[in-house]
């Protein structure tokens, strides 16, 4: 309740996905689980949560459906979505603030709707950090999980993407980003902090679950990469390594949104492709193989991420084999790194003779790389916790350990 004690009001912002999305997929992803932090938080009195600008007909029609999942809305706690008649942003800047001085708008009248006071903003849309005016605001953070400037599938937006860091920089708004490097390209002048990623220890704590009955089927070692299989993957490198070691069964776990791009595969019966799965099956898989990758393409893109799946590998206790990304040091002595996927091949070997981690090191570095850890600087910098914001530029970085 807003005025009471220490309680902040709270408006939190998606980027291009809902909360439906969010709580269809486990509430996992890095924005998924600052909104989680909110909603148990003691320190948020009422709390507006915005999705992005959904299409009018396509929205009607989903909830007609009973497709969209049931927000547990409060007196205190709502969820707002606006609806437009266009399917996406336009491409000029002068369209670009319209559209999200409008944004700004529906949300200036909900917060005085709902009688929020000295509300404080969290966005992780980047259009919204850095075009949508929030005058009524008394702060704004800008949380980023990917650089968007570098994402090939918003190429087209590049310009507005561009634009909106330079805005955020200048305007002094405070930036959290899961990487140093994102927050380099961006350049904020005011408060900012690497918050990297991190896991739920619930998720990973207690024995380990049985092996998915098709996991089952293929036979060890196995090494387990997974993530959505796109261009990110480095296809040739996962050739180089399933040539040299035919005896390791290479599992590639996530959706496919172009399947020729994994032509080059078929030939090897030590590669298999498998759908994504629920968290828990999720868990279970990574539990239960005997090594885990990150096989990405070094890109821009790449190089400015904060891989969830990294630290979900590292809190399973297997041994871990990444390319050599700068976000990734310093997360856990257990993940070995090498140049490039192709030289994966390398210290396979090495890497399954270390084994597990002993239960004691993987559950002392979960609790040390957890997303409630994490959250402390996020809250400190737009709650204004002991004047964080005064301190231009904190750390919250990744654990070495187990």
């Amino acid at each position: 309740m807003s005025g009471a004690g220490t309680q902040r009001d709270v408006v939190f912002t998606f980027s291009y996905e809902t909360y439906t999305d969010a709580a269809k997929r486990g509430m996992m992803r890095p924005p998924d689980r600052i909104l989680h932090t909110l909603m148990e938080s003691d320190e948020v009195g009422r709390l507006i949560v915005a999705n992005p600008f959904r299409f009018l007909p396509t929205t009607l029609a989903r909830r007609a459906a009973g497709r969209e999942v049931p927000f547990p809305a409060t007196p205190l706690r709502v969820l707002h979505t606006p609806m437009r008649m266009r399917r996406d942003d336009p491409l000029d800047i002068a369209g670009i603030e319209r559209e999200y001085r409008a944004y700004d708008l529906e949300l200036a009248r909900l917060a005085d709707e709902l009688e929020l006071v000295r509300p404080v903003v969290i966005t992780t849309h980047p259009l919204v950090a850095g075009f949508s005016p929030f005058e009524w605001a008394e702060h704004v953070m800008f949380f980023a999980r990917d650089d968007w400037t570098t994402s090939t599938r918003w190429k087209a937006q590049w310009p507005s993407f561009q634009e909106a860091y330079r805005r955020v920089a200048e305007s002094g708004r405070s930036v959290t980003a899961v990487s140093q490097e994102i927050i380099d390209r961006i350049a904020p002048t005011g408060p900012h902090a690497v918050v990297p990623n991190g896991v739920t220890p619930e998720e990973w704590t207690g024995p380990a679950p049985d092996a998915p009955e098709w996991l089952q089927r293929i036979p060890g070692p196995r090494a387990l990469h997974v993530g959505t299989l796109d261009d990110r993957l480095d296809v040739e490198g996962i050739v180089a390594v399933a040539t040299a070691h035919p005896e390791l069964q290479i599992v590639l776990m996530g959706p496919q949104p172009d399947p020729g791009y994994l032509a080059s595969l078929a030939p090897f019966p030590n590669v298999h492709l498998h759908p994504s799965v629920g968290r828990r099956e999720l868990v279970a898989t990574m539990r239960n193989v005997e090594l885990c990758l990150l096989a990405h393409r070094r890109t821009p893109l790449t190089e400015a991420m904060s891989p969830l799946k990294l630290y979900e590998y590292v809190a399973s206790g297997c041994p871990v084999i990444s390319v050599d990304l700068p976000p990734i040091h310093g997360i856990s002595d257990r993940i070995r790194i090498v140049p490039t996927m192709a030289e994966f091949a390398g210290v396979v070997d090495e890497a399954l003779a270390d084994g597990p981690a002993t239960e004691d090191e993987r559950l002392a570095w979960i609790h040390a790389n957890s997303w409630a850890a994490r959250h402390t600087t996020v809250l400190d910098i737009l709650l204004d916790r002991g004047g964080a914001r005064s301190g231009l530029a904190v750390s919250s970085g990744g654990s070495t350990g187990a």
